[in-house]
């Protein structure tokens, strides 16, 4: 049975019919209608499954002329926000928690050093990479599709504004490039994946990390689940659907893990608080105080989040010899 759409009239303009992005076919099956659970804008956003190749995307989509509306001061990766009252320190302890993952989850795959260059596609407020910069002293450098450069964290760093395939930047130059909780929201992601093959030094390596369609958290919550992310996410990843379009960029994998950097804790306290609201948005000034203490009543179940298919996947690839 279809999905009814029901987008507000003066939605409609900005959508755009898309083929598949994987095999570039036309007919899908509806697969699910989400919304945007987190800011409480209107519309339905609808994902369909291609009828070939089983891949789950958002047709149709918002044009990428107006998608930019969507990455407001509200957008909690570009970290506008910085006063959360008591719970600030608690909020700024969690971000830098995630920076260290990222930093940590990278160490096992490659040394930095101050030879090393770095960059981070879609790297919002650019905190990852100050980090980066701080603990080895590498040159790192983002790319963002919205200018955030004036964000204190861009001081002195290389910051490219616009799409990542689009930067005229050298080939076979970083030995590591980092995609946290990019591909998902990306509009051409086999070229994305075919410009990070060209930038990558011969024995460098590619970070990947997106929301996990076949997750528990997927299960539990279904159309609140947070990683539609509507109508931002444009792809729903899978497992093999994500280890396809890395084999067919032509990289190699060398990697791949049911977890990330990013805490799944989250997903599992946004579907609930989609579920309880029912696409009217949540107030994250208020949500903050329930969130951090959900988290120390699950802290004995996500000790074991790596087992447990909960929300992330993330592949870490290299270029064929």
């Amino acid at each position: 049975m279809a999905i009814a759409t029901m987008e507000p009239r003066q939605l409609q303009p900005m959508l755009e019919t898309i083929d598949c992005y994987d095999c570039g076919g036309s007919a899908a099956t509806d697969f699910i209608l989400a919304q945007d659970d987190l800011t409480g804008k209107p519309g339905n956003f609808r994902f369909v499954k291609c009828d070939r190749c089983g891949l789950v995307y958002q047709n149709p989509r918002i044009a990428l002329s107006h998608i930019r509306d969507y990455y407001d001061d509200e957008y909690i990766a570009h970290r506008k926000k910085s006063d959360w009252g008591i719970l600030t320190w608690f909020y700024n302890q969690a971000m830098n928690k995630h920076d260290r993952q990222k930093e940590r989850l990278v160490r096992r795959y490659v040394q930095l050093d101050k030879q090393s260059n770095v960059l981070d596609v879609g790297c919002g407020a650019g905190t990852f990479l100050a980090r980066v910069r701080s603990r080895t002293g590498a040159h790192v450098a983002g790319v963002d599709f919205k200018d955030l450069s004036h964000l204190p964290a861009f001081a002195g760093m290389e910051f490219h504004c616009g799409l990542f395939y689009e930067q005229q930047l050298a080939a076979a130059s970083y030995d590591l490039v980092t995609m946290w909780h990019f591909l998902e929201h990306d509009y051409d992601p086999l070229r994305t994946l075919d410009e990070a093959k060209r930038v990558l030094k011969p024995n460098g390596r590619l970070v990947i990390e997106v929301p996990r369609l076949d997750s528990l958290s997927f299960r539990l919550y279904h159309e609140r689940w947070p990683g539609l992310q509507a109508p931002q996410h444009t792809v729903l990843y899978d497992r093999a659907k994500l280890l396809r379009f890395v084999e067919k960029a032509g990289l190699q994998v060398v990697d791949y893990l049911p977890y990330g950097a990013f805490p799944p804790y989250f997903y599992l306290f946004a579907g609930l608080a989609f579920k309880w609201r029912q696409g009217k948005g949540i107030d994250l000034s208020r949500a903050i105080y329930p969130y951090f203490l959900g988290q120390i009543v699950l802290s004995p179940v996500l000790l074991f989040e790596r087992y447990l298919n909960l929300a992330m996947q993330t592949v870490v690839c290299r270029r064929i010899p």
